[in-house]
């Protein structure tokens, strides 16, 4: 029997080493990775550059605190304010931590302008921001809500692409506005180009900020930096994790100057925010994803997928329903249990990831090769072909 809590349902294979777009079980046997650790991998497993910055800055600097300045710190912060809309930076441990910080900015922000009566936010339907008591309150999911009530009564929830019921929603009491660009755990669902623009526009009218979740959309996912990008849509706050440490731990709450005003010496904190060893990794991975070209390979790569899941789709209907979302962040909604798919595809050494009820998310690596992409179809297609028999 494991030590560990149970808290997950895990699979009853040992994975042992990590190579490039691959991973190995306990026997020796491969799998092409195409859930990335949750869109974490960035540029894949064992990296040669993401291991050198951490070995290097292991002999020089582990930890000292924020009680100090710290160069690694100070360089990744910077990387990110060059690259960005951002201001300011604030570092966590988790995408989690970084909407913590990210609301606690904004009602921060409505405070010290004199309306601390400003603190609730406005949320969407299908969300997912985080497993903390205050990141489960902003979300209306009750497969993350069941036995953690009450809840913190700071959230207000409206449909998703609805920006009239947004509108509607927003009350004297609305500090801020909170949304993914794309929803991950909510089936890789994309917000409308005027949905993200109307939010940007009711921000502006009312004295609101607009905070975009960004954990699993951000660093090149989508074949830009930031989804927003996409959109055309600048907004005051971006919580970021996921894909920022290659597979290092690490989370970041990006702000303009005067979105951070009010985060003054005191106001936030975290103890292993900002690692020397977690900004290291980060800013080798930003050096690597902002490099020219990186970016318009993965929106060519993307296209590739996207021809795949077209092709998957016409062949196998009988089992796939349709593909959305952006970039390398792809979702296949599916005729059965996204899990007992996932769980299929496992078996013909595909890693996928469930989104919700029917589905399977496609996140591999940024740097995932053509080769590799014609690979992930030929063993797709022959998970999809061996399905029917099973399912019958």
């Amino acid at each position: 029997m494991s030590a560990l809590m149970n808290t997950y349902a895990r699979a009853n294979i040992d994975i042992v080493r990590g190579e490039g777009c691959w991973l190995y079980d306990q026997d020796g046997r491969d799998y092409l990775d195409l859930a990335a650790g949750v869109a974490v991998n960035t540029l894949g497993h064992g990296d040669p550059r993401l291991v050198q910055a951490l070995k290097t800055q292991a002999d020089i600097l582990w930890h000292a605190s924020n009680l100090y300045r710290l160069p690694a710190q100070e360089a990744l912060a910077t990387k990110l304010t060059d690259a960005t809309f951002a201001d300011r930076v604030f570092f966590a441990n988790s995408g989690a931590e970084a909407v913590e910080a990210a609301i606690k900015t904004a009602r921060r922000w409505q405070g010290a302008k004199g309306r601390p009566e400003r603190y609730r936010v406005l949320t969407f339907g299908n969300a997912f921001h985080g497993r903390t008591l205050a990141t489960i309150s902003a979300t209306d999911q009750m497969k993350v809500r069941e036995g953690f009530t009450p809840l913190y009564d700071a959230f207000d929830t409206t449909p998703f692409n609805d920006i009239e019921g947004a509108a509607r929603a927003i009350t004297p009491q609305t500090a801020a506005i909170l949304v993914e660009p794309i929803q991950g755990e909510g089936g890789l669902t994309p917000a409308t180009p005027g949905f993200l623009a109307g939010l940007r526009a009711l921000c502006d009218q009312h004295d609101l900020l607009l905070i975009l979740d960004e954990v699993q959309t951000g660093i090149g996912r989508t074949g830009h930096l930031f989804a927003h990008e996409l959109y055309g849509v600048r907004p005051d706050i971006i919580a970021v994790a996921k894909g920022l440490g290659g597979g290092f731990p690490i989370g970041a709450c990006l702000a303009t100057e005067d979105a951070a005003s009010g985060m003054t010496p005191g106001s936030h904190g975290s103890t292993y925010g900002g690692n020397p060893l977690a900004c290291a990794v980060a800013s080798a991975v930003l050096d690597a994803v902002l490099a020219p070209g990186f970016l318009e390979t993965v929106r060519e790569r993307a296209a590739l997928v996207d021809a795949l899941l077209q092709r998957l789709l016409r062949r196998h209907s009988d089992l796939f329903v349709r593909a959305q979302g952006h970039g390398l962040m792809r979702g296949l909604q599916v005729r059965a249990s996204a899990r007992d798919v996932v769980a299929h595809l496992r078996d013909f050494g595909v890693m996928t990831v469930a989104a919700g009820a029917d589905v399977v998310r496609l996140l591999p690596p940024l740097t995932i090769s053509e080769l590799e992409i014609a690979e992930a179809e030929a063993r797709l297609l022959r998970a999809a072909e061996a399905w029917l028999p099973i399912a019958a």
